[in-house]
């Protein structure tokens, strides 16, 4: 098995201090593009674009499709018009729109005029879709065949569009206004007869999606029928587009670290999303600051309520010792279980709000009360060891209340994402943060009324 070389940074550095095009060009031009970004992800913006100017197009742009959006946008500001023009050029139809859309009006108005009529075309229309649905994620880059040809025209017809196209194991069959009609496979090319016509193999009941469907529920389909590529028809049921597989796998990434973002509470509610590599400072600032201030708003209420129980910790001041574990053990608890149904939810393992709901009580009450029992044994017996001379009314308030809080955190945790979807509220955006902040509260209640009831007789009714 051959491995491939790769130059040094240093090196790298030093032929294009010297502007060394065709060292470059022969150092990188045989490593797979993801190497390549690899050898040039520490590179200023400007030496990206150097090297990517000295390659082949063709190497060029699979290796710029790797970059980051904000880091594509960037390293085509850096380059040179005509060498920004070829990258278009290479580039799959889905990316270059989506680099169009994202560089300033000025600069695409002076790129367009450099590019192929039908280039422009395309550009325009694919970067004319809104942002979230099928239209503003699909290319234009697809194989179409007409139900007339015979299977050696078709395969043909597949060999001269091969070169041209990011995918020809399947075929979509359009009439002649362009309406999908069916779609055929490579192999069933391959394993029919010379003669046979193309609409006498089709598939005709084609899964689809429409320009206006949201990104996500296109990405749902493709995982439910496990497929290379979904065709995308308009109004009219003409075929515009397609959406493959690594789009579609993009999307559920994205929407994925949008979640995490949202359950780590570090987004504001209806704000942008964010990053550590590309979103600014105040970006980052206000969309933490928003979370931050409302749970120590939240956090106020709590300790307040600990303040006005001045009463039981002047008289049984032990009990401090354990306010922050077992107000704790609510929040994990809460976490542990919201994160459990919120996966349930995007494997679609549960729907139904109500019916479901009750499905996942019965399963999570018998866990949440073992899981009470064990950590309030295991609070105790910590007690015991590391805290001598404890009332048997202290131990008594301590156990009870570590295995209340704890499956009131879970059956918390369990409630909250279902009730979120109710309200049509993505799950998600009900952090952790919050839900910590809200078994604060709930469990020092529970503490100091269980305290209350316990110790009645010390602190003289």
């Amino acid at each position: 098995m051959e491995t491939t070389t790769r130059i040094a940074e240093d090196a790298l550095l030093a032929l294009l201090a010297a502007g060394d095009s065709k060292a470059i060009r022969a150092a990188l031009e045989d490593m797979p593009p993801a190497d390549i970004v690899d050898t040039i992800a520490g590179l200023e913006a400007a030496q990206v674009a150097a090297v990517l100017a000295a390659l082949p197009p063709d190497v060029s742009a699979g290796a710029f499709g790797y970059f980051a959006p904000a880091q594509q946008v960037a390293i085509a500001r850096a380059m040179p018009r005509a060498a920004l023009q070829r990258l278009f050029t290479d580039m799959p139809h889905d990316e270059r729109a989506d680099l169009w859309k994202s560089l300033p009006e000025d600069e695409r108005d002076a790129l367009l005029p450099g590019l192929a009529a039908a280039e422009r075309e395309d550009i325009r229309r694919l970067a004319s879709y809104p942002e979230g649905t099928a239209g503003s994620i699909m290319t234009s880059d697809y194989a179409r065949l007409a139900p007339s040809l015979t299977v050696r025209e078709a395969i043909e017809a597949l060999r001269r569009e091969a070169p041209d196209r990011e995918t020809i194991y399947d075929a979509y069959v359009t009439d002649e206004d362009r309406r999908l009609v069916g779609v055929v496979s490579l192999r069933d090319l391959l394993v029919s007869a010379d003669d046979q016509r193309v609409a006498d193999i089709m598939t005709t009941d084609v899964v689809f999606a429409r320009v206006d469907d949201s990104r996500e529920s296109v990405a749902e389909k493709i995982a439910d029928y496990d497929l290379l590529a979904i065709p995308v028809i308009d109004s009219s049921d003409m075929l515009v587009g397609i959406v493959t597989v690594d789009d579609a796998l993009d999307v559920a990434e994205e929407a994925l670290a949008r979640r995490l973002t949202r359950f780590g509470g570090t987004s504001a509610l209806g704000g942008p999303d964010i990053d550590m590599v590309s979103s600014s400072f105040w970006t980052m600032f206000r969309a933490r600051y928003v979370w931050l201030a409302f749970l120590t708003a939240f956090g106020m209420i709590s300790s307040l309520f600990v303040a006005a129980q001045e009463e039981i910790l002047a008289e049984v001041i032990v009990l401090a010792a354990f306010i922050a574990p077992i107000i704790d053990m609510g929040g994990n608890t809460g976490s542990q279980s919201a994160t459990l149904v919120i996966r349930a939810m995007a494997l679609g393992q549960v729907d139904s709000v109500w019916r479901d709901v009750l499905k996942i009580l019965k399963r999570d009450v018998p866990v949440a009360a073992a899981l009470g029992i064990g950590v309030a044994v295991l609070e105790l017996v910590l007690a015991l060891i590391f805290k001598e001379g404890l009332l048997p009314e202290v131990l008594w308030v301590v156990g009870l209340s570590m295995l209340i809080v704890t499956v009131a955190g879970s059956l918390f945790g369990v409630t909250i994402p279902f009730l979120a979807r109710a309200l049509k509220v993505d799950p998600a955006t009900l952090s952790a943060p919050l839900i910590t902040s809200v078994m604060d509260l709930i469990g020092v209640v529970i503490y100091f009324g269980i305290a209350s009831v316990f110790l009645a007789d010390l602190l003289g009714g």
